[in-house]
């Protein structure tokens, strides 16, 4: 009997990959093309599959139908599907790896590691409704490096995105593990801590402001002719209120931080708007 070909169901793409190609976040990720490629070959792959045991079957029909006994040709038919189901579940798991590559490239930022706006959005959103379950209430702190346009133009493009990797770096060894740090665009970091006062939130930013401080540029500098530059920033806080959008907190932190950059820079400056209890 001729074995039935690959149904069409089987050929399908699954949703869950259709809908990242068709995403718009996705579609000037760099991993896209690859997905695109992956999903190619799977296809042809499968045709040539179906052509395969279309041809096979009817050879096998011809010369040994007769002389096979219906017990053996069950045998050989599941051993054939048995490697057909193989193939898929490589092919599947490749699928799979490559999504979970697909949304982590999507949910963070490529020069410096750290989440992305995208990401740190994601994240607030679920603090706010852990509000509603009465947690304690997140603080933000805005950050920007002080006089970053002075390290592009003095010594070149390359030379920023290392100082920029360098605070990351910084920030990430000085925070909570719960914290999450992400770069919230151009030379701007945003760090949301979650269940943490405004009093603790500006002790954070006090001892990142000092990290920052004694940390040097020198790995980012390697000419020995270069000066050993120090990495400063300006810091805002704020605490976010029960009245308030989430956009009005950040609003609110990076209101601070401006004040930060007019009083001098290299300082942390508190947003004590709609506070209750300021902190001292």
């Amino acid at each position: 009997m001729r074995n039935e070909k690959m149904t069409d169901r089987d050929s399908e793409t699954p949703q869950w990959i259709t809908d990242q190609l068709d995403d718009p976040a996705n579609q000037n990720n760099p991993l896209l093309p690859a997905l695109k490629y992956l999903l190619e070959q799977d296809k042809e792959h499968r045709a040539r599959m179906d052509r395969m045991l279309r041809i096979s079957d009817g050879y096998g029909n011809l010369v040994h139908n007769q002389s096979l006994s219906l017990s053996q040709r069950y045998d050989k038919q599941l051993r054939r599907l048995e490697k057909i189901t193989r193939i898929s579940d490589r092919y599947q798991q490749e699928m799979m790896e490559l999504n979970q590559s697909l949304r982590q490239a999507a949910l963070h930022d490529p020069l410096t590691g750290l989440p992305n706006r995208r990401m740190i959005l994601e994240r607030m959103k679920s603090e706010l409704a852990r509000q509603d379950r009465g947690c304690a209430r997140f603080s933000l702190i805005m950050l920007d490096v002080d006089h970053f346009k002075h390290f592009n133009d003095t010594y070149g493009h390359e030379t920023g995105d290392a100082v920029l990797s360098k605070l990351a770096e910084v920030m990430q060894h000085t925070v909570r593990e719960y914290d999450l740090c992400a770069r919230w665009g151009g030379e701007e970091f945003l760090i949301l801590l979650p269940e943490t006062d405004l009093k603790t939130a500006q002790t954070t930013a006090e001892r990142l402001l000092q990290t920052l401080r004694t940390s040097t540029l020198d790995e980012v500098f390697r000419s020995p002719d270069q000066p050993h530059t120090k990495l400063t920033a300006s810091l805002g806080v704020a605490t976010y209120q029960p009245d308030e959008t989430l956009d009005e907190a950040i609003n609110r932190a990076d209101s601070a931080l401006l004040i930060a950059k007019q009083n001098g820079r290299n300082r942390v400056e508190l947003n004590l708007e709609h506070e209750d209890h300021p902190a001292p």
